[in-house]
């Protein structure tokens, strides 16, 4: 039997980590083709239709282990992170880094390995340093589930097409980040979800509702999120969360750039995990200027 169905469909639905699922409501976004031409809109799909197609219990499966990566997952992943940690809304909200998108632009050039990167290794990239842990095999049943639901959430969208829906916002990279002022908004904004010290919040079965920011169980040096303005750009637009009186959480609008940066290089400077291999990051030698030696 599928490990699905060891907690059945209706389960699957409703499980979620970190308070990471999505509403389910009519969102689109228009398309365009690789050469630009338009295409029809891109409607993100109800996780309720999932039972309508023929791997269903492949796809979520994968839900599952995007939302649940740490449970499902505990001799891979060190960290206490998911995957569903950084991809908010289950991978459908703009500038949450939204999995829309993904299946359909890899193969692609990885600017930090400076090589060609598959689908596969932009997961194993994720494992072993916002996971700090250890890459998957690319033909298991977990890696191949995780893509069978961002082949599903990319819908019948075509290989080179793009729905406009950005990853990231824009973020002022030439402030100069004050992390003792970021201390300060950190334990405002963001240590009644994520801990005093960064450790986190568990609810009341234990489970990491809000993932630890830093220490041993956060993510490691090489994670894009240990990056100040890398880090400043998710929160900016996704963070804090639970302000807002309409929308979904995570609609972010609450900080400015300057705040953004100051809260993002007081924390993603505390103590975390080491990830040596970074030494072979940009080859060239053309690092960002954040980037974590």
């Amino acid at each position: 039997m599928s490990k699905l169905f060891t907690l059945g469909w209706a389960s699957a639905l409703l499980i979620t980590a970190g308070f990471s699922y999505a509403i389910d409501k009519t969102i689109s976004y228009s398309v365009v083709d690789k050469d630009g031409n338009p295409l029809p809109d891109y409607v993100v799909p109800s996780d309720t239709d999932i039972p309508n197609e023929p791997n269903a219990d492949q796809i979520f499966y994968g839900k599952r282990l995007l939302n649940e990566t740490k449970a499902l997952m505990p001799d891979k992943v060190g960290s206490h992170m998911n995957c569903n940690s950084c991809h908010v809304e289950q991978g459908k909200k703009p500038h949450g880094a939204p999995y829309i998108n993904t299946v359909n632009s890899f193969p692609q050039i990885n600017p930090r390995a400076e090589r060609m990167f598959s689908l596969e290794d932009r997961i194993n990239g994720c494992m072993q340093r916002s996971m700090n842990g250890k890459p998957l095999d690319d033909d298991s049943e977990e890696m191949q589930a995780m893509i069978a639901y961002m082949k599903w959430l990319a819908q019948d969208v075509p290989h080179g097409g793009r729905v406009e829906i950005d990853n990231s916002g824009p973020i002022d990279m030439s402030l100069v980040p004050d992390p003792l002022r970021g201390a300060e908004i950190y334990a405002v904004q963001c240590a009644a979800c994520h801990g005093a010290n960064g450790e986190g919040k568990r609810d009341a079965s234990g489970t990491m509702a809000f993932p630890p920011l830093w220490g041993d169980e956060s993510f490691n040096l090489g994670a894009g999120m240990a990056r100040t303005y890398k880090a400043a750009a998710f929160i900016k637009y996704n963070m804090p969360m639970g302000i807002n009186t309409q929308g979904g959480w995570g609609e972010g609008g609450v900080l400015s750039d300057q705040d953004a940066v100051d809260v993002a290089e007081f924390f993603t400077h505390q103590p975390r995990p080491d990830y040596p291999a970074k030494i072979y990051d940009f080859p060239s030698g053309n690092k960002p200027k954040d980037f974590r030696d």
